[in-house]
């Protein structure tokens, strides 16, 4: 896996989707304020489409984004389950008043948040490339096909696709560190802000395609 090659890849691909194309990338801000929409363009990218897709059949762009949501909101529960039981019972005994049971309920919040950055860790591995499945085969059984999801990274290799998202993650944490030192210029720079979220969002989206699609194809 050339992680050089797929951040290029994914980078022309964003590039080609919103520079030059500026009643689009209008759009899709508007998109990406209206959640939904720029969800259901993410779907269209994860189907495969090259170049980037138009922004085209609004409530079928809108129907594949709530879907995605869903997909996401589904996902997300044990995360959920793991946050509730741990700080529910974390609540119920600092409420005693007990020095003890406080010093308990301090050591259930601590395993609770280890378990629930566990947890979401290995759920957003699986859900990552479910959400392409769903995207690829047109169902939403599909997006919780564990054992082929499975299968499908296992073709990638574990440690590659691991690294992949690592290098996915840093390259958010530098847009994250460029939006606040945007966020700081009045007025203009959450304006630039505003535009570059969808040409990051695109980007990630291209990116993991570029990850899914490093899988072997059956001989």
């Amino acid at each position: 896996m050339h992680f050089t090659n797929m951040v290029e890849d994914s980078f022309a691909y964003a590039k080609g989707a919103v520079v030059g194309e500026w009643m689009r990338w209008v759009l899709l801000v508007v998109s990406t304020i209206i959640f939904p929409l720029i969800m259901g363009y993410v779907v269209r990218i994860y189907s495969g489409k090259e170049p980037a897709p138009e922004l085209e059949d609004w409530g079928s762009l809108f129907i594949d984004g709530i879907k995605l949501f869903i997909i996401g909101l589904i996902y997300s529960i044990p995360v959920i389950l793991v946050f509730l039981l741990f700080m529910g019972g974390s609540i119920a005994l600092f409420s005693t008043g007990s020095n003890a049971a406080a010093a308990a309920g301090l050591g259930s919040m601590l395993l609770g948040i280890v378990l629930m950055i566990v947890v979401s860790i290995v759920i957003s591995l699986i859900a990552a490339i479910g959400m392409i499945r769903f995207a690829r085969k047109d169902s939403l059984g599909e997006a919780f096909n564990v054992s082929a999801i499975l299968a499908h990274i296992g073709k990638i290799g574990w440690g590659s696709y691991i690294a992949a998202l690592i290098v996915l993650w840093l390259i958010g944490i530098v847009f994250a560190v460029i939006v606040s030192i945007l966020g700081i210029i009045p007025v203009i720079g959450w304006l630039i802000a505003l535009f570059l979220y969808p040409a990051f969002i695109i980007f990630q989206a291209r990116y993991m395609v570029t990850i899914y699609e490093s899988a072997p194809a059956p001989a």
